[in-house]
């Protein structure tokens, strides 16, 4: 349980912590948002081209997504969890999540796709490295598909099965060029898990 969130990470109502056979038995956390913000969250129920999308974007995943991102609010990490856990604990394939430029991350501070799986009790292995500073945000799906390589794998292969994570998908255009990226170094299989359909 965490003890340490008493209050909504989002609207900061007092939580109701209850605890029940599932909570004690299975890996399940205490909400860290209370259930009227939960209720704003939309399921995605999106799987195309070998991508699965856990969330649908609207105002309150932009509002979280900036939040997190750009404000440096690791803490709400905690608040997807419960959907990457259920999504990919049980998966036999290598979780690679989607990395920043080094330059970008120092600016940051944290990786922030890692936080979301560590949050979430993930195991993972960075097996890409990112060629470019250069964002996609404001380009038009032409653009994006015309840029250069955007990953290298910069590691031998140690599996042969890889799911991708990031956070947002738009286009499908970082993730097309990670999944090029570890089939070209010798994948046999590339998916793809993103929290959040744009």
């Amino acid at each position: 349980m965490d003890k340490e969130v008493q209050n909504c990470l989002l609207c900061e109502q007092a939580l109701q912590h209850t605890i029940t056979w599932k909570t004690l038995f299975e890996r399940n956390w205490s909400p860290v948002i209370c259930e009227r913000c939960e209720a704003k969250f939309q399921k995605a129920h999106y799987e195309k081209d070998g991508v699965t999308a856990i969330f649908l974007y609207n105002d309150v995943m932009k509002k979280i997504l900036r939040q997190y991102k750009f404000s440096q609010d690791i803490v709400l990490a905690k608040i997807f969890r419960q959907a990457l856990h259920e999504r990919l604990s049980n998966c036999q394939e290598t979780i690679v999540p989607i990395p920043m430029h080094p330059l970008k991350k120092k600016e940051r501070t944290f990786a922030h796709i890692d936080e979301l799986l560590c949050a979430a009790e993930i195991q993972y292995e960075h097996m890409l490295e990112k060629t470019t500073l250069e964002t996609q945000v404001g380009k038009s799906q032409k653009q994006r598909q015309q840029v250069a390589p955007l990953f290298i794998c910069h590691k031998k292969l140690s599996a042969k099965h890889y799911i991708v994570i990031d956070d947002i998908i738009t286009t499908g255009t970082t993730i097309a060029h990670a999944r090029k990226a570890l089939l070209d170094a010798g994948a046999e299989s590339v998916t793809a898990v993103v929290l959040i359909k744009g």
